[in-house]
Order: structure tokens, then C-alpha cells, then sequence
């Protein structure tokens, strides 16, 4: 009798602490698919080579470049060595310390740079105040996705914007970077006006259908339409003094005409998070030396 007590007994607590492991939730996360796919028009060979040139040589005959600080050599040798030939060297520092002293960690001129967006994040927020003349890209730019978005953007501002290869290699040294995704010129920059009304001509226009179809009604209207001219104080006037079936009249006359619009289907896209349930490796945690 008490045998079988204990393997109850026994039976019960491993029922209890036993866990059961739930299968998760696969997360999905639904959205929109786009269906328009926009890509730069590619750029022919003696394009691309006119205006890498003009813009090697304005920026070299401006002299714009960025110094940084000069770093500290550091001697990797044991103690004894150190002393002499760290002694030794300290005579041929003196040349390079000399040159780094005479010019100034920075840019060589700050008005000059003001006149330039580089980078996508200052392209980005130059397009959104619509503040660019001209927009340069790198083709190198991977993945895709970084400079994409700048086609709607441009096209939006009606800003010329193309793709030039080798845009990264040619430039960057120049201005002593290490790499330029995006080149923007800003509507001050009087000092690339020659460069800009030279590189426009060579650069195709972009295609984004409803931008497209837009500036096509826009100037049917602005022939039509001379309520567009007026000044504000004016149009104010003129629309007060109609009556509310004028109005309705007026609005509708500057409806453009729809008929022409191919809708595009919309999908709904599913995004699953990590499908393959890769787990990223483990922090490798530094040792302490002890001293």
C-alpha cells in the first residue's frame, strides 16, 4: 500500500512540474505592394565622361576639400625600441605636422560647401524645401532601395536627376571623402552655374506617369484658365461676387479629364519577419587582461 502511495505521490509532482512548450505565432505583416517599379535611366558612355570631367575640373580650379585631423602614429615595438627609434623619427614628423598645422581640420571654404547637398539624408531634406538645381546619384549605391525614393522626390520638384557610374570614384577624393552617394547643387550656387547648365542638357528626364500626366493638364489649364494669373486679394474678389452655381460651375471646369487614367491593381503583400529563423550568433564578451 504505501508503494503505490509514494508512486502516486511521484506521478503527481512530475505531472505538475512538467512545462508544456507552445508553438509560436508565425507574425505576418500585411501591406500594399506598389505597383509602379522606378529605375534611373541608364547613361551613355560619352555623357558620363563629360560630366565626371566638368565636375573634376570646377571642383579642382574651386579647391573645395574636406582635412581632417592628422592621427597620431603609434610606435608597435617593445620598450628599448621604442626610445631610440621613436627618438629617431621624431625629426621627419616635424615636415608632415607642419602641413597639417598650416591648414585647418574642416572644410577649405564653408560658402562653397553650403552651395552643395551631399549625401542622401542633405539631398533629401534639399528636394523637400525644393532648394536643388541639379541632383546627381551614384550607381554604386547598394542596395537600391537608398537612392530610389529620390526619383519621386525630384520628379515632384520638377529637379533634373540622373544616374552617373563612377560618380563615387571620380568625386569622393576630390573633396577628401571616402564615398558619395548623392550630389546635389543648390539654387545659390553661383559658383557651379557653368557646370549645372552644362550637365542639365546631358541628363534624361524622368518618368513617373502621374507627375507626367499632370504637367500636361496643368498647361491645357494655365490657357484656359486666367483666374490663375490673379492675385489672391483679387481671385477672392472675383469668386465672392459669383453665386454659389458659378462656383460650382468654376470648380468644375478645372477638373482635369479623367477618362484617359489606366487604374493600376493594388496586392496586399505579406511580410514574414525572419522566415528561416536564423538566430544571430552570440556576443563574443571581452576578456579583462589582468595587469
Amino acid at each position: 500500500g504505501d508503494e503505490t502511495q509514494n508512486h502516486l505521490r511521484m506521478s503527481v509532482i512530475q505531472q505538475g512540474t512538467a512545462t508544456l512548450r507552445k508553438a509560436k505565432k508565425t507574425t505576418v505583416k500585411t501591406c500594399l505592394d506598389n505597383p509602379f517599379v522606378f529605375q534611373w535611366k541608364t547613361i551613355d558612355g560619352e555623357d558620363m565622361h563629360f560630366i565626371l570631367e566638368t565636375l573634376e575640373e570646377r571642383i579642382k580650379h574651386i579647391g573645395l576639400k574636406k582635412i581632417e585631423n592628422p592621427r597620431k602614429k603609434k610606435c608597435s615595438l617593445t620598450k628599448k625600441q621604442t626610445e631610440g627609434k621613436c627618438d629617431a623619427g621624431t625629426s621627419e614628423l616635424p615636415k608632415e605636422e607642419t602641413e597639417s598645422h598650416q591648414q585647418k581640420p574642416g572644410w577649405t571654404n564653408i560658402s562653397i560647401r553650403r552651395q552643395l547637398a551631399i549625401g542622401v539624408n542633405e539631398v533629401t531634406k534639399a528636394l523637400e524645401k525644393n532648394d536643388l538645381l541639379l541632383l546627381l546619384v551614384c550607381k554604386s549605391a547598394r542596395p537600391a532601395m537608398i537612392t530610389s525614393h529620390l526619383i519621386e522626390l525630384s520628379a515632384s520638384r520638377a529637379t533634373p536627376a540622373g544616374q552617373v557610374p563612377r560618380l563615387s570614384e571620380t568625386i569622393a577624393p576630390l573633396l577628401g571623402l571616402t564615398s558619395i552617394l548623392a550630389l546635389g547643387f543648390k539654387k545659390q550656387s553661383d559658383k557651379f552655374t557653368e557646370a549645372i547648365a552644362a550637365i542639365i542638357p546631358k541628363i534624361p528626364a524622368l518618368e513617373v506617369p502621374w507627375f507626367q500626366y499632370r504637367t500636361e493638364e496643368s498647361t491645357a489649364y494655365a490657357d484656359t484658365d486666367s483666374s490663375e494669373n490673379l492675385e489672391p486679394e483679387e481671385l477672392v474678389e472675383v469668386l465672392g461676387d459669383e453665386l454659389p452655381s458659378q462656383k460650382q460651375k468654376h470648380m468644375e471646369s478645372n477638373r482635369p479629364d479623367l477618362s484617359n487614367v489606366i487604374l493600376q491593381p493594388l496586392k496586399i503583400k505579406k511580410l514574414v519577419p525572419n522566415p528561416n529563423k536564423i538566430k544571430k550568433p552570440p556576443r563574443k564578451k571581452k576578456k579583462a587582461f589582468s595587469a
